[in-house]
């Protein structure tokens, strides 16, 4: 993949993240959500690919634009999949929340998982906890191992995990070892990327969420150097059966990061609110600044964009 290709994606999320982040706080999810589809859309066609979206707002029968297996970009350039979520965190984003952000993870063909629309069990760390972690060890377990990795106490170390009723008896079990949690109502794709991030302050993610987004999540990681293992778990028979059509025979696997997101992998998310480790749209009279990292696997580069954009010589989104 062309590199120059990154800095065209990003402007992709920048779209997204305006046009979405005038929803903020309105309280209406599917119109911030719609806005930050239109808007990606439409800027995807810019992009010099010939691009399958793999993971996206889902399949052709339940969304208008970008589901799975939709064709996006010029139809000209290198055959590429992407793994996208024009507004993940669409709920933060509707109440006026934190992490709300627009991401896409980008790959040569036949490279990312095709991830269906069912749950996932997941563990992330940043790049100490890198070969460390096993996701059919106990929490505690886990802790401590990246607790000597770190030469720390577990009581230094902050998880991050979905404020769920399914995650009840892993949050008791976190706190029984005296490690500290930050519970968050959105968005576990922003507190994966956060675990590498030195000043974001989270060490490890855990817990059960979206399997497309643990997709989104472990190709950053890629990029990023930290590691994530992921487990699919369908909620019924039906699951498994879409799962198994999308080439997932064995329900039970465990899926390392390479698995999830191999080969060449770029990755690039803007805020839409603010949060870890990205700042959110700031509107202004001229028109907006947006917040941006953009990174590679190959190279391990890690760019933070920070972006001026002046209506008055580009769309008004």
């Amino acid at each position: 993949m062309n590199r120059n290709l990154a800095l065209e994606f990003v402007r992709v999320t920048e779209m997204a993240a305006i046009a979405s982040a005038r929803l903020m706080g309105r309280g209406d999810e599917k119109a911030a959500d719609q806005a930050a589809v239109d808007a990606m859309r439409t800027m995807l066609d810019s992009v010099e690919c010939k691009a399958t979206v793999v993971i996206g707002e889902g399949e052709r029968d339940e969304a208008p634009m970008l589901y799975i297996g939709e064709k996006v970009g010029s139809g000209n350039g290198p055959e590429l999949e992407i793994a996208l979520d024009p507004l993940e965190g669409t709920t933060v984003c509707a109440h006026g929340g934190y992490n709300s952000i627009s991401v896409m993870a980008i790959a040569e063909k036949g490279k990312l998982l095709h991830a269906p629309d069912t749950y996932m069990k997941k563990i992330a760390v940043g790049r100490i906890g890198k070969g460390i972690i096993d996701i059919n060890e106990s929490a505690t377990e886990n802790l401590k191992r990246l607790a000597e990795a770190k030469k720390c106490r577990l009581q230094d170390l902050t998880v991050a995990v979905l404020d769920r009723e399914r995650h009840t008896d892993l949050i008791e079990e976190i706190r029984s070892i005296g490690a500290r949690i930050q519970l968050i109502g959105d968005g576990d794709v922003s507190a994966a990327i956060a675990c590498c991030e030195p000043d974001a302050g989270i060490d490890m993610l855990l817990g059960t969420g979206g399997a497309p987004e643990g997709v989104i999540a472990a190709a950053a990681l890629r990029c990023m150097g930290g590691d994530f293992q992921g487990i699919l778990q369908p909620r019924n028979e039906e699951e498994i059966v879409r799962a198994k059509a999308m080439g997932v025979d064995d329900i039970t696997k465990v899926f390392t990061i390479e698995e999830l997101a191999s080969g060449h992998v770029m990755f690039c998310a803007t805020g839409v609110t603010s949060g870890n480790f990205l700042d959110g749209v700031q509107f202004t009279p001229w028109g907006a600044k947006t917040h941006s990292i953009v990174m590679r696997s190959k190279s391990g580069t890690v760019r933070k964009i920070t972006a001026e954009h002046h209506f008055d010589t580009k769309p008004r989104y």
